[in-house]
């Protein structure tokens, strides 16, 4: 499928000039990355699943003056995730920002949990985030690029009990660190960035009941399927009514534009990004 590109006024801003692309984009955080970037002046690659969802958020990056590329990918498969970068790098003849965001968790415990589950967990958090940092440090350094590898990963990596999801993002953190060390002496920063609570599309593979609890707390009522997704509006009145308990995508959003636009000779290795008081279930 060719990519639909977009494009708007010329804008002068932050990342004027640099490429940027943001995996799993078709919604929640990352979609909210791929809009800041965007409208922060870089060209943003999406990449995600679902292209009318993306489009959307080109649109939006056009009308404040940026440019966005769409692309549909499956993580899951690094020829993709190469095929996402070519792309990128054709559009523009650079790459400066990767941001590995594209993530999938199924809350079940370890004895009554479907194997194929654990097997969609560890190729897309880890597989494909590896992927992402293989193909985009090559890049990188092949257009000679000051870059930024940003990978999401999550509090549960602070628990040493936090399930075989948690486990995935363990995994990102030792990958994280470690490339850090293997490109000490480069150009390309990497940096950890770790959401906390969010109001995302995120819990579409929790427990039904636990979502319309949670939706019934603030006086939202709605029917839910395990694995559908959520209105946005739905999610943006859960988040509005429990601000001290959920983070919006867009902090999240806040804190990579942050690091990534810090002096050459800043590195924000890691970052946490967490709600005033933890959601208590």
């Amino acid at each position: 499928m060719f990519p639909m590109v977009w494009q708007g006024d010329a804008m002068s801003s932050n990342l004027s000039g640099k490429t940027a692309i943001v995996t799993g984009a078709s919604s929640g955080i990352g979609r909210a990355i791929a809009e800041r970037l965007g409208t922060e002046g870089a060209h943003v690659v999406l990449g995600g699943r679902t292209e009318d969802a993306m489009n959307d958020s080109a649109a939006t990056i056009t009308s404040a003056g940026g440019t966005a590329t769409v692309r549909t990918l499956d993580v899951r498969k690094p020829d993709e995730v190469q095929a996402l970068v070519d792309a990128a790098v054709e559009a523009t003849g650079r790459l400066d920002i990767m941001v590995n965001n594209a993530g999938v968790s199924f809350p079940e415990p370890i004895l009554d949990a479907d194997p194929e589950h654990w097997q969609i967990m560890f190729d897309t958090n880890v597989i494909g985030l590896l992927a992402g940092c293989q193909a985009a440090t090559k890049a990188m350094r092949d257009c000679g690029a000051l870059g930024h590898i940003v990978n999401i990963s999550s509090i549960a990596a602070l628990n040493r009990e936090s399930g075989v999801y948690g486990s995935t993002k363990h995994a990102v953190n030792t990958i994280t660190n470690t490339l850090r060390q293997e490109l000490i002496d480069d150009t390309i920063q990497v940096i950890s960035i770790m959401p906390g609570a969010i109001a995302t599309n995120f819990a579409r593979n929790f427990d039904p009941a636990l979502v319309q609890g949670l939706g019934a707390m603030v006086g939202v009522e709605m029917e839910i399927e395990q694995g559908a997704r959520l209105p946005d509006d739905v999610i943006d009145k859960v988040q509005a009514a429990l601000a001290e308990q959920l983070c919006s995508a867009a902090d999240v959003a806040d804190a990579v534009a942050f690091a990534v636009t810090r002096p050459a000779n800043v590195h924000i290795s890691e970052l946490v990004v967490r709600p005033n008081k933890d959601l208590q279930l």
